[in-house]
């Protein structure tokens, strides 16, 4: 699975200001003890069991740092993988492969961490037609990066920022005057081609939703018991409406939620609320020093 067909000119700025940030005048440490022209070769390999994401991030971070260095992925972002697995190897200058070793190594563990929790919540969707999606809870200046984990983990992406598709939700609610007039309001000013979802908490919601428009309907926070009358109403009074449920989603909640009937869930959790997965890189098979 390729992140990119080609990479933009954003992605790379913002991984220089990354490092940047890491490297400032330079690596001090390697200047001070590793010959300057020192080859090595860097084994990357993994200290926990998940499913692996950010391998042509990494390769990029270290062809920035030294396009001179050959990185060799030996697995693909999606595979699953073991302790002890090794992921991929980058071979050259030995400053340049620890210049780039954190960065590298961060954003894979992070997105690694991000595909391995995603791929727990739709392992537990299993047989069922139900949609996982990510919300807008990433980390700033990552949620290009993130939202991809949640893809390479087998989850969908809902919408990437304000700009790609209309949400009502409470406090917009609250400043249009009701549902109703917050629906009437957007469809006025969007183009036809932008759906609009509307978020409920109570199914009087639900029926002004149904009744002013709205494409997608999100049942916040309601129990499962609660979601299961809401959905029977919503395929009664607008069977095309899609419904997505959000608010309490768990490891432990997610499939009986899912069986309520819903299309969509949403967890928040999957870009705020992992834990990295260990990886680590380690010279081996020192190749000599260039004179």
């Amino acid at each position: 699975m390729m992140i990119l067909n080609s990479y933009d000119d954003g992605l790379i700025a913002t991984i220089k200001g990354w490092l940047q940030e890491d490297i400032g005048s330079g690596d001090v440490t390697s200047r001070a003890t590793i010959p300057a022209g020192q080859q090595s070769v860097g084994i990357i390999h993994v200290k926990d069991a998940g499913t692996i994401a950010g391998l042509p991030i990494a390769e990029l971070v270290f062809k920035i740092v030294d396009p001179s260095l050959k990185f060799t992925a030996l697995k693909q972002d999606a595979d699953l993988v073991e302790y002890g697995t090794v992921v991929a190897q980058v071979e050259g200058s030995t400053h340049s492969i620890l210049t780039g070793e954190r960065l590298a190594l961060n954003l894979m563990q992070r997105m690694s961490g991000i595909a391995t929790v995603t791929r727990q919540y739709v392992n537990l969707l299993e047989g069922l037609s139900v949609r996982l999606v990510d919300t807008r809870k990433t980390t700033p200046g990552h949620r290009w990066l993130e939202k991809y984990a949640v893809r390479v983990g087998g989850g969908h992406n809902h919408r990437f920022g304000l700009y790609d598709a209309v949400m009502i939700k409470d406090n917009h609610i609250k400043g249009a005057g009701g549902i109703t007039a917050a629906v009437k309001s957007a469809r006025e000013q969007i183009p036809h081609t932008m759906t609009i979802e509307v978020e409920v908490e109570n199914l009087e919601q639900v029926k002004e939703a149904c009744a002013a428009g709205a494409n997608i309907i999100m049942l916040d926070n309601m129990s499962p018991e609660l979601m299961k009358i809401a959905v029977k109403q919503i395929r009664g009074l607008a069977p095309h409406v899609m419904i997505e449920a959000s608010g309490n989603v768990s490891l432990a909640t997610i499939r009986g939620i899912a069986e309520t009937g819903v299309d969509i869930i949403s967890v928040g959790k999957l870009t705020y609320s992992f834990d990295n997965l260990d990886i680590s890189l380690d010279l081996n098979e020192k190749k000599g020093e260039q004179h």
